[in-house]
């Protein structure tokens, strides 16, 4: 059997799966997946990993197709991302409509969840968000880092804790069971991300890669997007 494999941002993990039967059922192959930060995901990559279609980061995807990683002319962007903060289904949610009112809502926090501050795209974002606020070291204690947002959350809905937050992309927040949406991050630190599909230049399944993109990025995963919280 044929297998194409994928590294993934965390972000886009529901989309290919929503798309994983049809494409199985149709070609005969098998879909080997991996997701975690952008950053890691493109580490793997350039470090060899067997790969046939990576979906990162715009600006990651275009500095591979300039190092020859993917194939010029093959990136194709699934949509809009916008970074949110979260909260376990059914806890009160706190005002983050400022930076006093986001400050307070973290201060607040005995536990604080987010993705990888050195490899994920909302990880690295957020963490400069929390110095912009000066929070930094002082909620340091509260901090849980996860490799990516969708294990971020995961945790986050199994914690126990009376106070309890996190921020990552909306889609991780908006796919995972038993987290709720506060809200995206004030305007002043909002940040916005166009994830984007390539097809690598080694991969092994070229056709069948560049059929799983048309399904990822097309008309048969709209609705899974639009309902995750990509923009188009």
């Amino acid at each position: 059997m044929s297998v194409v494999r994928v590294l993934s941002g965390g972000a886009a993990a529901a989309v290919v799966k929503a798309v994983q039967p049809r494409f199985e059922a149709e070609t005969g192959a098998r879909i080997e997946a991996t997701y975690s930060a952008v950053g890691q995901m493109r580490d793997q990559l350039v470090g060899g990993a067997p790969c046939d279609l990576v979906i990162l980061t715009k600006a990651l995807v275009n500095q591979l197709v300039e190092s020859g990683h993917l194939v010029a002319g093959s990136a194709r962007s699934l949509g809009i991302v916008k970074t949110g903060v979260a909260v376990p289904s059914g806890r009160p949610r706190p005002k983050i409509g400022d930076r006093d009112e986001l400050a307070a809502a973290f201060r607040a926090a005995q536990e604080i969840y987010f993705p990888d501050p050195e490899k994920a795209t909302a990880g690295i974002h957020f963490m400069n968000v929390l110095k912009a606020l000066g929070l930094d070291r002082e909620c340091q204690a509260a901090f849980r880092p996860y490799p990516n947002g969708a294990t971020a959350m995961a945790a986050m809905a199994k914690s126990g804790a009376s106070a309890v937050i996190g921020c990552t992309q909306e889609t991780e927040i908006n796919y995972t069971a038993g987290v709720d949406l506060v809200g995206s991050l004030p305007e002043e630190f909002e940040l916005a991300t166009d994830y984007t599909l390539g097809l690598c230049t080694r991969a092994l399944e070229p056709e069948l890669a560049g059929r799983l993109a048309d399904l990822v990025a097309g008309p048969a995963s709209e609705a899974v997007r639009r309902q995750g919280g990509f923009g188009f």
